[in-house]
């Protein structure tokens, strides 16, 4: 009977075995730096905006700057009031939501309790495309495309508004909404509408009644998403709503964006450690608090709310 060789003793022996070592001693390192990539970037981002945001803020009050209601860096007496911008910002998102928040969720519900398998696998990623056309191409198709169709309907509506590109930015988002709450719903398991349909609910009353509110924390996080989403877009409200620094709620008329100030301003005449050019990093602090509020929102209700199965 031949000596039994010990497969872990036979590998520490061999040149291999010393390599592979060193590899088990390297791998959680690397992939220790490749995560604190993420992490170190958001640090860089953050660190650069509070102290390029310090430099403004020691020129233009705090209180000035989020209360005042005329925004004019270039002027010859310059006043920088971000609350026509934050108006826009707020505006432009709720009107994306009103768009984003019936249709994804409707489409999830029919995706997840009454499309067959074959239908959801050809439908759910058709309407994820929409998540992988540019932006860019959104705001010229709500400039030339929807908002002559909405002069047609308000002739009261400016060429370049607000409803317009909230309106398309809510497609834009559709296919996160639907999404995430179709993955929602289906986590919720079988035995669960098994039990309501054994009752005698019908099937809407098991969606309306029981997978909806299993699955509320995915579908509420997937709603803050889309929101933090719809306040970041860029393009397409710098395209098609205009560069009016008004303080107004007539979504009908010209309006900017926090984002849209950004490029505009940034591809403008303000030169470099002017105020006007500290204050592109006083907007961008505000939106990124904005996101960042927005996406601390999602993860306390997907804990607060989730339901383990």
């Amino acid at each position: 009977m031949g000596k039994t060789v010990n497969v872990r003793e036979f590998l520490d022996k061999s040149k291999s075995g010393k390599r592979n070592k060193y590899i088990e001693k390297s791998v959680p390192i690397v992939l220790f730096l490749t995560a604190s990539i993420s992490v170190l970037t958001t640090i860089g981002i953050l660190f650069t905006l509070v102290f390029e945001a310090v430099l403004f803020f020691k020129e233009v009050p705090f209180i000035e700057f989020y209360t005042g209601k005329v925004l004019k860096p270039l002027g010859n007496d310059p006043s920088f009031g971000i609350l026509p911008l934050m108006n826009a910002t707020i505006l432009t998102t709720l009107i994306a939501m009103l768009v984003a928040i019936p249709i994804g969720l409707t489409t999830a519900i029919f995706l997840s309790e009454y499309a067959s398998e074959r239908v959801r696998k050809k439908l759910k990623p058709i309407i994820e495309v929409l998540a992988g056309i540019p932006t860019i191409v959104f705001g010229f198709f709500a400039l030339t495309f929807v908002t002559p169709i909405l002069r047609q309907l308000i002739p009261a509506l400016e060429p370049v508004n607000a409803l317009s590109p909230g309106i398309v930015m809510g497609i834009m988002i559709i296919p996160l909404v639907a999404s995430l709450s179709e993955d929602a719903m289906s986590a919720v398991p079988n035995s669960m509408r098994e039990g309501a349909f054994a009752l005698g609910a019908t099937k809407f009353e098991v969606t309306m009644k029981v997978v909806i509110p299993a699955a509320i924390s995915g579908i509420v996080a997937s709603f803050v998403l889309a929101i933090s989403r719809a306040i970041g877009e860029t393009m397409i409200v710098a395209i098609a709503s205009g560069s009016n620094k008004v303080f107004t709620l007539d979504i009908t008329q010209p309006m900017q964006t926090m984002t849209a100030y950004i490029v505009e301003f940034t591809s403008g005449d303000a030169g470099s450690g002017t105020v006007g050019y500290y204050s592109l990093y006083a907007v961008g602090l505000t939106l990124f608090i904005f996101t960042l509020v927005m996406n601390l929102v999602a993860q306390y209700i997907s804990r607060k709310f989730r339901e383990e199965y």
